[in-house]
């Protein structure tokens, strides 16, 4: 039994009351996991929902939280009898330290190009007094242990805790975001769906965690909770993050900062070198609540849908695009961006299922017929909840209803008219 002195109970205002063992406790009081006090959970999107201020710090205790409450439902059942010690130790540590790689603004310098927070992470494991701190938890290997976790690589029969449909990160950022935005779209049965987690044999001596065939309505809720809260909360206004995102690329561009100082900064800390040490107008504007305005604003429905993926996954030719639709329409470079987020996976569903009878099948994205429906109409929600849209610090002099086709230009192409400067708007085809 554990002495009282290794516990801490911390007052959550998601979760109420979380306990923290020894371990926990020795990693959270580091500098690493401190700064997540000081990097919002939800980026900019305060400037909407002015409650949004949550941080990645009550986030990582969420998950934590609900980590411990899972191993607790596992281990009434006996299921983690085949489990070593060692994993269930990486697994509550994983989850208390998934985020520390994260930049300021949640993932907004991710889709600007900058390196994975997962894998800045994983390499703050191994320093400093962190490491120090996973090596006095677990000896000289654990950090890489909890590093396999976060990364989903690991062969740990817990890992779906982590990292997979139903990890419990994503529980607790979409109850938590919705807690803070005061909106009611991220319901998820969470007590339903922590009973019914299993650990189940895919494979002669392979383990993974699935969910029992009574929990699936409690996992449909939590993939409508996803779809609800991209659509209402995470893509609902992002003019703020496009110029936030502009910002950065200019500064490290500039050489007034570099990459490894933003990935070690702090939500306001990058913003006040932004603003005082680069003299960053879009930064300054953002500060201001100064916002570009949306000049175009679709629904996925009135877009192409062979568009092409540099939109979201080139931001070098992205930019090269909006400077020059913004000298066409009149505007200066950094007055006009374009946003039309992605991300395909988003009602995703991979992991095993224990039947009534007790045999096991494969949840997809395929569904399973009068069981899981929400996957089979997957690409029609991921449409509904994108839109195209563009920003612009005032009214454009060019229309831009030829942006739409624009996206459907391969990328090469592409390149190939901004190197000749070649007009874009009056050149793309018409629908």
């Amino acid at each position: 039994m554990p002495d009282l002195k290794d516990l801490e109970v911390i007052r959550d205002p998601l979760w109420d009351n979380i306990r923290l063992d020894h371990p926990a406790l020795l990693a959270l009081d580091t500098a690493a996991v401190q700064r997540l006090r000081y990097v919002r959970q939800v980026g900019h999107a305060f400037l909407v929902y002015p409650g949004a201020t949550h941080t990645r710090f009550e986030h990582a205790l969420g998950a934590y939280h609900l980590t411990r409450r899972a191993l607790a439902s596992l281990e009434e059942r006996g299921e983690l009898e085949r489990v070593p010690e060692e994993d269930c130790l990486a697994v509550r540590l994983a989850a208390l330290l998934h985020d520390i790689g994260h930049y300021p603004f949640s993932h907004a310098l991710e889709e600007a190009g900058f390196p994975s927070h997962e894998a800045l992470g994983v390499a703050k494991l191994c320093q400093g007094e962190l490491g120090e701190r996973l090596a006095e938890i677990g000896g000289p290997g654990f950090a890489g242990r909890v590093g396999a976790l976060v990364t989903g690589t690991s062969p740990s029969a817990l890992q779906g805790l982590i990292s997979g449909s139903l990890d419990l990160d994503k529980i607790d950022y979409l109850s938590r975001d919705a807690r803070m935005c005061g909106v009611p779209y991220g319901t998820v049965d969470v007590d339903r769906l922590l009973a019914t987690l299993t650990l189940v044999e895919t494979a002669p001596g392979r383990h993974e965690v699935g969910v029992l065939e009574k929990g699936v309505s409690a996992l449909e809720s939590l993939l409508f909770a996803k779809y609800q809260m991209y659509r209402n909360v995470y893509w609902h206004h992002r003019s703020a993050t496009c110029m936030f995102k502009r910002a950065v690329r200019g500064a490290v561009a500039r050489g007034t900062i570099t990459v490894a100082a933003i990935a070690e900064a702090t939500d306001d800390g990058l913003m006040e070198q932004l603003i005082t040490r680069d003299g960053n107008a879009l930064a300054a504007a953002i500060r201001a609540r100064r916002l570009h305005k949306r000049a175009l604003d679709l629904p996925a429905s009135d877009v192409p849908t062979e568009t092409e993926p540099w939109v979201s996954e080139d931001p070098v030719l992205l930019e090269r695009v909006e400077d020059a639709l913004a000298r066409e329409a009149g505007l200066a470079p950094g007055d006009l961006l374009l946003d039309y987020p992605a991300r395909s996976s988003m009602l995703g569903v991979d992991l095993p299922l224990r039947t009534r009878g007790g045999a096991v099948e494969r949840l997809t994205d395929a569904g399973r017929a009068g069981q899981l429906g929400l996957p089979r109409v997957a690409d029609e929600l991921y449409r509904s909840a994108r839109r195209l849209r563009v920003f612009v610090k005032e009214a454009p002099r060019t229309p831009l209803r030829g942006v739409p086709a624009l996206l459907t230009c391969p990328a090469a192409d592409l390149r190939q008219r901004l190197d000749q400067g070649s007009p874009l708007l009056e050149r793309s085809p018409t629908r």
